[in-house]
């Protein structure tokens, strides 16, 4: 990923929670037919390994797992896309634009990139605990309406163990130790502060939900 420095992020716990922060990543690998690409949820180990572990799992009917994918060289490596918060940002917010004109639009996102081997399995114990950590995880961040007609987190255990069995037989899990990551944060940190202050404050007043999350994080 291009990263000019002044929107390199390079903080790890920073990096942790702009991982932890994307519900849906993107695992990327190699096959024989070129560039294969599936979205998946992942659980992120931060306290494994040199830059954390990924784990997942992917159904066992996708081909993608079945190319090899674990051959030691770093150029084999699987990329796994983690895309925040993005929003278009428009020239009408710089306070140069009455000044200069000089003035275009772009795009404000965080993103980032974790290369490693794929190591994928399917023991029913290593797959059921995935599978639990990810339900668990995000059972305690959904939504929940008011009045919530079903306030209790559903867990895995809340399934017939046969069923779940059934299920576990349908998917591949996969664990992905980092060998590299790359972050970028780009929030118009190259402007001057009147123009920053001005995508903020356009941003916060979007209808968009995602625009007004990236307002928050403006470098002011």
């Amino acid at each position: 990923m291009y990263i000019p420095e002044a929107f390199r992020e390079e903080d790890r716990e920073a990096i942790a929670a702009m991982i932890r922060a994307c519900p849906l990543a993107t695992l990327v690998t190699h096959s024989a037919q070129g560039l294969v690409a599936t979205p998946l949820p992942m659980i992120f180990a931060a306290d494994e390994g040199d830059h954390g572990v990924l784990y997942g799992h992917i159904a066992r009917a996708n081909p993608q797992w079945k190319e090899p994918s674990n051959t030691g060289d770093p150029a084999d490596d699987a990329l796994v896309l983690f895309q925040g918060p993005n929003a278009y940002i428009t020239p009408t917010w710089y306070a140069t634009k009455a000044e200069t004109g000089k003035v275009v639009p772009t795009w404000n996102y965080t993103a980032v990139h974790a290369y490693g081997p794929v190591e994928y399995f399917d023991d029913p114990a290593r797959l059921l605990d995935i599978v639990t950590k990810l339900t668990d995880h995000h059972e305690a961040a959904r939504p929940q309406p008011r009045p919530d007609p079903h306030p209790e987190p559903w867990s895995v255990s809340d399934a017939p163990a046969d069923y779940i069995q059934s299920q576990l037989r349908s998917i591949v899990g996969l664990r992905i130790p980092i060998r590299r990551l790359e972050a970028k944060k780009k929030l118009s940190q190259n402007q001057p502060l009147a123009n920053r202050a001005g995508v903020q404050q356009g941003l916060a007043q979007s209808p968009s939900e995602q625009d007004r999350i990236l307002a928050k994080i403006i470098p002011l």
